[in-house]
């Protein structure tokens, strides 16, 4: 067990700054232990969002030596102790009090996302049949937790705040689950191409690098749904396959 100094942002949405606090902390510990422990001991008013504890419920994330990171599952052992850590709230969303911020905006997002559209039942009970390859290709995109991580490190909206124009890594992710699920039939590419605000992603990959679940987010996801606005708006090929390929 060593002293380590942490530097955690306090205050509102009005502003606010890093305050120090230095206590005893062990490889083993986490984050989020660290906190609650500042919690205790030096600074009882300290809010932060938290709730499971095991990387699983996504509510503690934050900003760690300016980092998104999940507290629970960052481990002191991982970070330079040095010098003063700091833990931050997400810079991508507005601050509430001190770690915890308001991320109400991505579901308001999720509800514009026109939702699952099954084909006609093609079978005699009336329910459906998949081939599991089928169903692979889109199992990895529901391991998502909605950490908003990678929500987070995103430039379009951590930099340039084109929170009315651009959707998201997350909400991309979720987009490429319903576009690419074998019974699907909506087209949402329209509205990726201009509402959603694919063009903005320049895949460098930064969202796939912070995500807890190990999600490809970049390759699996956003780059396959651009090769499709692309088809569809900019190949004459694929206006032709549009026109001709079955509904429904």
């Amino acid at each position: 067990m060593k002293k380590v100094t942490f530097k955690i942002w306090r205050g509102d949405a009005e502003g606010g700054e890093l305050i120090e606090y230095t206590t005893e902390a062990t490889e083993g510990m986490v984050i989020l232990d660290v906190v609650h422990k500042i919690q205790a001991t030096q600074a009882n008013d300290l809010s932060c969002r938290w709730n499971c504890k095991a990387g699983k419920c996504g509510s503690c994330s934050a900003e760690i030596n300016g980092v998104p990171r999940l507290m629970c599952m960052t481990r002191m052992d991982m970070i330079p102790t040095h010098q003063p850590v700091t833990i931050e709230p997400m810079r991508a969303f507005p601050r509430i009090r001190d770690l915890v911020t308001d991320v109400s905006w991505n579901f308001r997002v999720k509800q514009k996302i026109k939702p699952f559209k099954p084909r006609t039942p093609d079978a005699p009970d009336g329910t459906w049949r998949m081939q599991q390859e089928d169903i692979d290709r889109v199992q990895e995109f529901r391991k998502c937790i909605e950490c908003f991580l990678c929500q987070d490190v995103c430039h379009v909206l951590r930099d340039h705040h084109k929170h009315e124009e651009f959707i998201g890594p997350r909400f991309l992710v979720y987009t490429a689950a319903l576009e690419m699920h074998p019974l699907d039939t909506e087209d949402r590419l329209p509205e990726l191409k201009q509402a959603h605000g694919i063009g903005y992603c320049n895949i460098t990959k930064c969202c796939t690098k912070v995500c807890p679940e190990h999600i490809t987010i970049t390759d699996n996801a956003i780059i396959p749904l651009k090769e499709r606005v692309v088809d569809d708006f900019y190949d004459p090929l694929g206006w032709l396959w549009k026109l001709l390929r079955p509904k429904g």
